[in-house]
Parts: C-alpha cells; structure tokens; sequence
C-alpha cells in the first residue's frame, strides 16, 4: 500500500514540475501546441466532410428513384471526314420497353432546357422539363401542394405546370401558387401542383428549381424536335428486378427496333443507379485519400514540431537536469518529466483542434446542407 502511494505521490510530483515547465516555456508551449491543433483539426474536418459529402452524394443517387435506369443516346460518331448523326431516341422506344421487357414497370420520355419564368413582377432562371406523369412515378416525386395534370394530357397537352419549392419560393415567396399563372417566356402555364423538396442532384443541380409540363406541350411550344423524338428516357423496373438483366432486356429491345447489326456498337447508353453510386465511390475514395494524406502530412508536421522543441528544451535546460541528478534524481526520472511535457502539450494541441474541428464541421454542415454527424 506504501509504495503505491508512493507511486501515486512521484507521478503527481513529476505532473506538477511537467506543468511548470510548460507554463514558464509560455509563447513555445503556444506555438508547439498550436502545429498539434492544426493537425488535428484537418483530419477531424477531412473525414467529417468526406463523410458528409458521402452521405449527401448517396441520398441524391437514391433520389433518382429505385431500380431507375436512364437511357441515352451516344453522341454522334465521327466517320473520316463525315459525321454519321445516330438514330434518336423515341417515346415510341420507351412505350416498347414496358411492352416488352416483363422487369420494366414505367417509361418517362423527357426533353429539357432552361428557360426564364416570370410571375408578375418576379423572375428567375428555372430547368424545364417535359414527360408524363410516368416520371413521377419513376423517380419517386410527391406534389406538396396541389395535383397532378390529368392523364389524358400526357397525350394532348395543356398549358399547366407543376414547380419545385425552390421555384415556388423565388416566384411567390410565402403565398399560395396553386391555382395562380406564370409565365414560361410569352407563354402562360396554370400552376396545378407543387412538389416536394427534394434538395441537389448527384450533379449538385437544385433538384426544386424546376417546372415540369405534359412533354406535347413542350415540343409544341418550348423545345421544338421532330415528332416523337427526346432527349433520354427515364426507365422505371420492378425493384425486386435484377439490374444487370433489366439492361440486358432492354438493351436487347433497343438493338432490335434501331435494327443494329451482330457486332455493331450500341447507338444509345443506359445509366443505372448503381453506376452511379460506384462512380461516386470511387471518386470520394480518391479524394479521401489525397485529403486525410495532407491533413496527415499536417499531423506529422505538428509532432516533428512537438520533437523539436523537446530537443531545443532538453538543450536549453542541461544545468537543470543536472543539478536534478546531482541531488538524486534518476535519468528515468527527468525521461518520464520530459516525456508528461511532451503529452501535455500535445494533449492541450489536440482538445483545442478537436473544438475547432467540431465549430468547423458545424458551421461547414450548415453551409451546406449535409447531415455531418
């Protein structure tokens, strides 16, 4: 029991002198902790970023809809001096997909652009989109406020539109848009309904920022192409369906009505959430990697420092360690004091990074709309 009061008592007077030399070091001690707090504020707010911007990237995938395929056709190919413009796309293709391939559910032609949108004396720049009401379904988008056109629009069209939050917010500020009409350049649209938030795209696109109208509404008037013809479609599968085989189905299909010989190169892409995501997660695996290598250059620069000025002060204070062994101190002794100093000062660096991490992982979370915890 005697020695490990003892024990006890040479631990606390050796805290006690390790303080006292870190209090009497003053600016150094600053300093030195200071390379500490760096150090370990970059690597807290690295990995919290990545984190973060992992979680976001992964919610603004799944935003696109479950088990959700975008097809696409290739840009034109270039052959000698000639360029060979590919077949289009059609509704025509996407209305053969869900009759023929059992595994795809729905089929959401689209055509966009962005267009100026007015509303009495407000405006703002706002994606245009045009489909049917298949692309709600798809990519799994609730009207807040209002409804949906009727069906039958779809095929006839109809001057109605349906915005995002954030353009109902920039047109109408607090008030009600339902009902009220705006104008889309010269032409006049019926607000039917307003969706629900949705926040950024995988693409960082404000996904509120929109106005969405039956597709032969905008090919009539918006966006003219020949009939029939769109810019992708969107392709809605069962989602207990195998991914690999809804492309192989539909890839199968799409080869046939393009009439593409064995051997020849596929005239259109499609895109499934799930390369997406692998995208994703390759691109945040390298920059996690080149960012905690900096932080962690930064960390290494902050202990190299700590090193240093243990050195510097081991130098400066030979005529105290020596008088220390004089009277009977031991080398472990002034080692374990030595070694408490060194703690002390890279404890103090690492609590005060850790807060300031903590202030910047917040107020970077706030910044950006990301869950950081």
């Amino acid at each position: 029991m005697g020695a490990g009061v003892r024990g006890v008592g040479y631990l606390l007077t050796t805290f006690n002198l390790a303080v006292g030399a870190v209090r009497k070091s003053g600016l150094r001690a600053v300093l030195t902790a200071f390379g500490i707090l760096i150090g370990v504020a970059a690597v807290t707010i690295v990995v919290a970023l990545g984190e973060g911007a992992t979680r976001a990237v992964s919610g603004a995938i799944d935003s696109l809809g479950e088990n959700a395929f975008a097809v696409i056709p290739r840009e034109t190919i270039r052959s000698g001096a000639r360029g060979n413009s590919l077949p289009p796309l059609t509704q025509d293709d996407g209305e053969a997909l869900v009759r023929e391939a059992p595994s795809i559910l729905y089929s959401a032609p689209l055509l966009s652009s962005f267009n100026q949108v007015s509303y009495r004396d407000n405006n703002t720049a706002a994606q245009v989109i045009g489909t049917n009401q298949s692309f709600f379904t798809v990519r799994a988008w609730k009207v807040g406020d209002g409804a949906l056109w009727a069906p039958e629009l779809d095929s006839i069209g109809g001057n109605v539109c349906l915005i995002g939050a954030t353009t109902a917010k920039e047109l109408f500020a607090d008030g009600d848009p339902v009902g009220q009409v705006i104008r889309l350049g010269k032409t006049p649209l019926r607000i039917v309904g307003v969706l629900d938030s949705k926040g950024q795209s995988p693409f960082g696109q404000d996904q509120d920022n929109v106005v969405i109208l039956p597709i032969v509404t905008m090919r009539a008037k918006f966006l003219p192409t020949p009939p029939g013809q769109v810019q992708r479609l969107l392709v809605g599968a069962d989602p207990k369906a195998n991914p690999e085989s809804v492309k192989r189905e539909a890839t199968a299909i799409l080869r046939q009505r393009h009439r593409l010989q064995e051997g020849a190169e596929n005239d259109f892409r499609i895109r499934s959430q799930e390369e997406f995501r692998e995208m994703q997660q390759k691109v945040f695996g390298v920059l996690e990697v080149l960012l905690l290598s900096v932080a962690a250059v930064s960390l290494l620069v902050g202990g190299i420092g700590v090193m240093n000025i243990m050195l510097v002060s081991v130098a400066e204070r030979t005529r105290e360690i020596g008088i220390r062994m004089a009277i009977g101190a031991r080398e472990v002794d002034i080692l374990v004091q030595f070694l408490i100093e060194a703690v002390l000062l890279c404890l103090l660096g690492g609590l005060a990074g850790a807060l300031l991490a903590s202030l910047g992982v917040s107020a970077a979370g706030r910044a950006l709309d990301w869950d950081m915890r």
